[in-house]
This record gives structure tokens, sequence and C-alpha cells, in this order.
């Protein structure tokens, strides 16, 4: 059997590369806008340069590829940087899917497709619609999450139209080791790498420390889309998430809580973003049902790893 992974130099990409590489027996695939395989996967896997706003060139892909699952992980993933220049967000996350799509339906190919969607379709929740399900209302208020919304929907449409065996996905915040700055967990972890080897002052810049998410480690999530596209039905859609919430400011006093040096905490109204919902927790019952999923990596664990990744990079700098 052969996957392919957009994105494959990506964050949740990379680790779903290792999942699959040490329990199947799949030949690995990637592809992505550059060529940015990381180290650890170059003697293992094939990658493609493409960029899949490009139609043509995603068809000569998928054509020499041949998968039999395609995981679709290619976005641009920031929901700040969306408010700030909306469109290039739009577009590239819109638009690739579509070209992926459309090229199965010309080469009349029909692997299993994974679309990944995100908690941030729901958007604007209201706290007596948490825990939330499948069957929320979809408000998303940012761009980003527009975006999402619309790649779940082509991931259906194109299900219902052509009867490709797509299976949609909304993951909620997850978190580890290689996850790129401009989120919070490695934004929080850097900053402390860099105070502990003295390359920035022992102060903490933060943004909005009240607000409430899911957060699951990269490494179970992609556990869970490898279940999701072996086991999941075609044209159904499914929550992913631990089912519990944690304050930005827990997170923080955690990593904090490991820190070899004294930091203080100050606010940065850049930081700040136009539209904060105050909590978001998972559902994933449907899910669980499904194929029995459960995170298996605690919060603290996660965080600890997340810090010593930055370290690392930070002494290798």
């Amino acid at each position: 059997m052969r996957a392919l992974i957009t994105g494959i130099g990506g964050f949740a990409a990379s680790h779903l590369a290792d999942l699959l590489l040490a329990e199947t027996d799949w030949q690995i695939v990637g592809c992505d806008l550059r060529q940015s395989t990381p180290p650890h996967l170059q003697a293992q896997v094939t990658c493609h340069v493409v960029d899949l706003c490009e139609p043509e060139a995603v068809q000569r892909v998928l054509d020499e590829v041949a998968p039999d699952f395609i995981f679709h992980l290619a976005a641009m993933a920031q929901v700040g940087g969306s408010w700030r220049d909306p469109w290039p967000v739009l577009k590239n996350n819109i638009r690739g899917q579509l070209n992926l799509l459309q090229a199965l339906v010309k080469l009349k190919a029909t692997p299993r497709v994974m679309v990944v969607g995100s908690n941030e379709e729901y958007g604007l929740v209201q706290p007596h619609e948490l825990p939330l399900t499948e069957e929320t209302p979809l408000r998303p208020n940012s761009p980003y999450g527009v975006s999402k919304v619309t790649q779940d929907m082509l991931g259906l449409q194109y299900h219902l139209s052509h009867q490709l065996p797509i299976v949609r996905v909304r993951p909620f915040n997850h978190i580890g080791p290689r996850q790129s700055p401009g989120f919070v967990a490695p934004d929080f972890a850097r900053q402390i790498a860099e105070a502990e080897a003295g390359r920035r002052p022992p102060r903490m810049q933060v943004g909005n420390l009240k607000a409430r998410r899911d957060f699951t480690d990269v490494r179970d999530m992609v556990r869970a889309y490898y279940l999701a596209i072996t086991q999941g039905a075609p044209g159904d859609v499914y929550n992913i998430g631990s089912g519990q919430s944690h304050a930005i400011q827990e997170l923080l006093d955690v990593l904090l809580s490991h820190s070899q040096v004294e930091i203080s905490v100050e606010p940065d109204p850049a930081r700040m973003r136009p539209s904060d919902v105050p909590d978001v927790r998972c559902d994933a019952g449907k899910f669980r049902a499904l194929c029995g999923w459960e995170p298996t990596i605690a919060f603290e664990t996660t965080l600890h790893d997340v810090l010593e990744y930055w370290r690392a990079q930070v002494a290798s700098e």
C-alpha cells in the first residue's frame, strides 16, 4: 500500500510519517511546496516538490504516485496571520485541496482521502454548547476558520458528487515537538529556552491567558488520523480531541515550572486576537465509538517534550 502525505515538511505531517513508518508496511510518499522533508525522514520517504495551487503539477504527482491513501495535511495553519492577511490563507487552503480532488476525478482515481478541517470551523461557540459535537453549528470567526469550513465542505461535496471515498476530520488543538513558532506552546517554550541560554531577557511576552483550549499531543492526533482513514466511513466527519480544556495560563505555568531561570510575565498587545472564544472543548464520542481511540500522552508530558525540543533547537543555533 502507498500513502501520500501532503505538506510532509509540516508539524503534524512529519509525526504522521513517523507513525506510518513504525506501525505499517506502507510505502510513504510526501509532497511539499519546498524540499523540506525533516532530516530524519529523508532516507525513508520520497518527497515531491509541488505547489498544490498549480493543477497540472498536482495531477502529474498523483498520476506518478498512484496512492492508495492520501492524508491531505498541507495548509497554512496560523489563525492570527489570517486576520493580518486573509487572502493567502484562503487561496492556499481552498485552491490546493480543490486541485487535489479535481485531479483525482480527472484521473478516475479513488484512493481513500482524509480531509483535515479544524475546531476553528465552530468559531464563536457559547458555553452552553460545550462540549462541541459534529452537529454544533459552524460559525467561523476568522478567515482561517472560513478556509477550513470550505475544505470540509469540498470534501463532502466531492464525496457526494463524484463518490470519492473521503473521510473528514475536525482536529482540535494539537501540540508537541517540532511545532513551529507562531503557536502558543512553542512560542512560550522557545522564549524560556532562549532566556535559559542568556539570549533574551528573562521576560515572557504573552497574549490572552484566560482562553481555554482542548489540547492533544500531536503523536496521539496522528494515530487518530491513521484510524480515521482506515476505519472511518466515507462522507462522514469526526471530531478529534481530548475532551478537556486547559487555560493558556495553565499551559504557561507548567512550562515555567520547568524553567531553570526566574522569568517574569508581561502582556503583549500584538499577541491579542480580534476575536477570541473563551472556552473550546471537544466531544469526540463519535470517533471513540468508531475505533476506540483515546489520548495516551499527558498534557504535562507533552509540554515537557516541547520545552526539551526548544532547548535543543536553541543550543544548536
